[in-house]
C-alpha cells in the first residue's frame, strides 16, 4: 500500500485540517463533515489523518479494539489476550454498502464448514475508537444513514437477526466528505457532525503552484517528501497527545458559557447541540495552543466550524453560512 501524502504537508485548507485536529483531540465532538469542490483535499486530508493520530493500546485478538480484556464482547472468543499498540483505526465505509457488512452478520462459511452459529462483525466494529469514512456522504443511502444515527446516538452496535443477538460498543469519530452540487444532506444526520467545513479551490497563482510542487514531488520520491514532512508531522501529533491530556485542565470561565449562549440565539441555531459543540472545540483548540483558559479568541476561531452547518435558512440573506457566522460573531462578542 503506498504511503499517504503527509497531513503537514497539505497546502492552504486550514479550516480542515484544524477541524479534524481538534476531533482527534477530543473525539467527543461529534466528527467532522466537509462539502467543497472535487479535488480540493478532502479525502487526502481524511487518509493523511490517519497516519498522523497516536497509536491506541488494545487487546491484539479483539475485533472491536477493546483497550481492556474485560471490555471484550463473549461473543468473540478471545484466545490473544495480550496489550498491543496498533494505529488508530480510520475505516472507509463505500457507497452501496449492505446492512450487513456495516453491522456484520452470521458467518456463513463456519455455520457451512463447522455447524456454528457465529458473528462474523462489520465495518462498525472495525471503527471502534477510530474514524468511520464516508466519501459523497450526500449520496448514502436512506437506510444506512438511519442505522448511522441509531448507532451514533447509543455507541452500541446491536444486531437482531439470522438468530443472533449481538451488541458491541461502535464509537467513532464520523468523517463525512462530498461535493454540494451533487445532493444535500439528510438535516438528521447533518446535526450529528459536530465541525462542519467549506472547501474551495485555492484561488490565487502561488498556492496553485504549491500544490503541484508538493504533489509532484511526493509523487517524484515519495520516501525523500515524507523523510522531509516526518519532523512536522511529529509535533502536530506531539501536540494533539499534551492537548488530550490538558483537556480536563483547560479553564472555561462562565462569561465564556454565556458567549457560546448568546451566539446561538444570535444565529437561532435548533437545540443546545450547537452551544456544547462551540464550547467542546473552543476547549479542544485552547488545550492545542496550550492556553490554561478558554476564552474569546477560541471561540471566534472555532464559531464557523461549529455553527455554521446548524443555521435557519433565510431566503432574504444570500451570505453564505460561514459568513453569517462571522458577522454575527462579531456583532455579538465585539
Amino acid at each position: 500500500m503506498s504511503a499517504p501524502f503527509p497531513f503537514s504537508a497539505i497546502v492552504g485548507q486550514d479550516d480542515m485540517k484544524m477541524a479534524m485536529i481538534l476531533t482527534a483531540i477530543d473525539p467527543g465532538l461529534g466528527g467532522v463533515l466537509v462539502f467543497g469542490d472535487r479535488g480540493t483535499g478532502k479525502s487526502t486530508a481524511v487518509r493523511a489523518l490517519a497516519a498522523l493520530l497516536p497509536p491506541i493500546e488494545m487487546v491484539a485478538g479483539c475485533p472491536v479494539n477493546s483497550h481492556k480484556v474485560k471490555d471484550c464482547p463473549d461473543w468473540a472468543d478471545i484466545k490473544d489476550k495480550s496489550i498491543v499498540e496498533r494505529p488508530t483505526p480510520v475505516v472507509d465505509l463505500p457507497l452501496g454498502v449492505t446492512e450487513d457488512r456495516v453491522t456484520g452478520a452470521l458467518d456463513i462459511e463456519r455455520a457451512l464448514t463447522q455447524g456454528e452459529k457465529a458473528f462474523e462483525p462489520g465495518l462498525l466494529a472495525k471503527a471502534n475508537r477510530g474514524y468511520l469514512y464516508i466519501d459523497e456522504v450526500n449520496l448514502l443511502e436512506d437506510h444506512i444513514v438511519d442505522l448511522l444515527l441509531d448507532v451514533a446516538q447509543s455507541g452500541v452496535n446491536a444486531v437482531e437477526r439470522e438468530g443472533l443477538s449481538i451488541r458491541h460498543a461502535a464509537r467513532f469519530v464520523l468523517v463525512g466528505s462530498g461535493n454540494p452540487e451533487e445532493g444535500e444532506l439528510r438535516p438528521q444526520l447533518l446535526d450529528r457532525f459536530g465541525l462542519s467545513v467549506e472547501v474551495r479551490s485555492p484561488d490565487t497563482v502561488a498556492e496553485r503552484v504549491e500544490v503541484i510542487r508538493r504533489r509532484d514531488a511526493f509523487e517524484h520520491n515519495t520516501s525523500a517528501f515524507m523523510r522531509k514532512w516526518n519532523g512536522q508531522n511529529t509535533r502536530i501529533r506531539k501536540a494533539i497527545i499534551a492537548a488530550r491530556e490538558a483537556l480536563t485542565k483547560t479553564a472555561t470561565p462562565d462569561e465564556v458559557l454565556e458567549d457560546c449562549a448568546r451566539l446561538s440565539l444570535a444565529l437561532g441555531a435548533d437545540g443546545l447541540r450547537g452551544e456544547l459543540t462551540l464550547l467542546k472545540s473552543a476547549r479542544a483548540l485552547a488545550a492545542y495552543e496550550k492556553s490554561q483558559t478558554v476564552t474569546r479568541k477560541h471561540l471566534r476561531r472555532v464559531a464557523p466550524l461549529a455553527l455554521s452547518h446548524r443555521l435557519r435558512r433565510d431566503p432574504l440573506d444570500e451570505a453564505g453560512s460561514s459568513t453569517r457566522v462571522d458577522r454575527t460573531v462579531a456583532e455579538t462578542l465585539g
